[in-house]
């Protein structure tokens, strides 16, 4: 078996009850992930310390950029998610929206104790100028006294793509106390292919199945090959909770000392390492799950939760924020890479026309590194209708044709009010099992556990195939697999694929050693029945 086909298998299998039945009674709303943040050119923002919370009720003492008392930002993006803010703390930091070739100031105030001193930002892949504050080693700095306090930043936005922001000041404690963000660089010439063609029918889809645009743009860079349909922003980073509990100490101890004065400095241990917790965008599993912007996190605005339906090109920003590589795994397909920090990998033969970026099994987070990369999944290479189609079902839905394009996809303009849109047609009326409790030998390709014994996860109806009455839709002498529907969703409800996302090394997965936790995730694929509503 492919490796990809073994990856489908085993998540669809092996993973599913071993995950979503730990996990089940943790999910009962959906929500939704996207890549919120601010827009500029112009930040105003402050290091301060607060308080994060994990899933095991720990309250980890933090530092994080927020934006600065009194700023109120020029927009937040996408403009459809609801609840949006920029408290004075968050981990990560505000994510700075900006378009390609705007000149870019940030303004930061530091606010963190006085014994922690300086801090600053750098900006990788950027030509900084910076004024006020006080010279630094790697950049001018934000001291501490009302003269020195906030250093000016400026520079020009000069690639589209994914990039990082964190501290230049005694980086080995400041990063990881939490003193980091990202940066978005749109595009401002987008291609019009990204905006006609495939493109724009893969909108039109989803605008016939009721769904609003969450995009910041088109297309991730100035190149017809970097269109997409969804995307999602994902740092990546971890907590030794002994150095939070050092400085938290430390500076308690130093309370009203004077800034640079004999004493009143930290010195806080950051070797040995021994990271307890693993984070997506600030966030462990579960609590990556629960919406944008929730009132449970206020210094952990932004969640990890991808949602998608077949077909979609799905854009994914990622940044290694902490100290460690991070083997992250994406269940369902490879990802395609289009660039890291910025530069797009372009094909030598062909510039103009073609990428270059390869095909990762497993995408590495390495410190300090931002990549674009595209994830999408089809069912195709399966070998059975993840629809369900029944021709001999009393469900309209169970007879739909399937015309292929001349890639072998259900695209025509007849498909696109069609739940099954973007089907290999290849594979369509092809059962997965004939009874409801067979395997190969019964009938079909692929064999599942019994159904009355597979785990009822949080987004699992009791039938391997996609939509809302997926129930009705299986094949089979009954009509139907059981068991259906859960306390979390209901057959009326999400019951798409869920792939398992989560880091390769077990540690990571875990949140201050209990399993499941850290670096994990699901992505959620959906019929188009179901409308993905990323405003929560």
């Amino acid at each position: 078996m492919s490796q990809m086909n073994t990856k489908r298998l085993i998540t669809l299998v092996g993973l599913l009850p071993a995950v979503l039945a730990a996990a089940a009674v943790l999910f009962a709303l959906p929500a939704h992930a996207a890549a919120p943040g601010i827009t500029g050119p112009t930040f105003n923002l402050t290091a301060q310390p607060a308080y994060i919370s994990q899933p095991d009720g720990a309250m980890i003492y933090s530092w994080g950029y927020g934006c600065r008392t009194g700023f109120a930002p020029s927009g937040f993006a996408p403009s459809a998610i609801s609840g949006a803010a920029c408290p004075t703390m968050q981990v990560p930091g505000p994510t700075l929206i900006v378009t390609e070739g705007q000149t870019v100031t940030v303004r930061l105030t530091n606010n963190l104790p006085n014994a922690a001193g300086n801090t600053s930002i750098l900006f990788p892949g950027f030509q900084v100028t910076s004024t006020l504050g006080v010279s630094g080693l790697l950049t001018r700095e934000a001291g501490h006294s009302t003269v020195n306090n906030t250093v000016v930043y400026t520079f020009v936005a000069s690639s589209p793509g994914t990039h990082s922001y964190y501290s230049g000041t005694q980086s080995d404690l400041q990063v990881e106390m939490g003193l980091y963000g990202a940066i978005i660089v749109l595009p401002n010439a987008v291609p019009a292919a990204c905006t006609g063609g495939l493109a724009a029918a893969n909108r039109a889809v989803e605008i016939n199945f009721g769904e609003t645009d969450y995009r910041l743009s088109a297309s991730a860079y100035d190149h017809v090959k970097s269109c997409y349909d969804r995307e999602y922003l994902f740092q990546f980073s971890e907590m030794d909770p002994v150095i939070h509990s050092q400085a938290q100490v430390q500076v308690a101890a130093k309370t009203g000392c004077v800034a640079g004065a004999a004493g009143c400095s930290l010195n806080v241990a950051t070797e040995p390492y021994h990271p307890a917790y693993f984070l997506i965008n600030g966030r462990s599993m579960p609590d990556d799950m629960d919406p944008n912007y929730a009132f449970e996190y206020p210094h952990q605005p932004y969640n990890g939760n991808p949602h998608m339906h077949p077909g979609e090109q799905v854009l994914l920003r990622v940044i290694g924020q902490g100290r460690w590589q991070h083997p992250f795994h994406e269940h369902g397909n490879h990802v395609r890479i289009l660039g890291r920090d910025g530069n797009l990998i372009l094909s030598q033969a062909d510039p103009a026309n073609n990428l270059a970026g390869p095909l990762m099994f497993t995408t590495t987070t390495t410190p300090g590194l931002a990549f674009d990369g595209i994830f999408y999944w089809t069912a195709k290479g399966l070998n059975w209708d993840a629809y369900g189609h029944n021709p001999a079902s009393g469900d309209a839905s169970a007879k739909l044709s399937c015309t292929p394009d001349a890639n072998g996809y259900n695209t025509g303009v007849a498909a696109q009010s069609a739940i099954n849109y973007y089907e290999w047609c290849q594979d369509h009326n092809k059962p997965m099992q004939v009874a409801p409790f067979g395997d190969v030998a019964g009938g079909g390709p692929v064999t599942l556990p019994d159904a009355n014994i597979f785990a009822n996860g949080a987004w699992f109806g009791g039938s391997p195939y996609l939509g809302p009455n997926a129930t009705v839709r299986a094949t089979g002498p009954t009509g139907t697999t059981p068991p259906s529907g859960t306390i979390a969703n209901s057959p009326t409800g999400e019951a798409g694929f869920a792939f398992m996302w989560h880091s390769h090394n077990e540690r990571e997965i875990t949140t201050n050693n209990i399993f499941p936790g850290g670096m994990l995730m699901m992505m959620l694929v959906d019929s188009r029945e179901f409308v993905i509503d990323e405003s929560n």
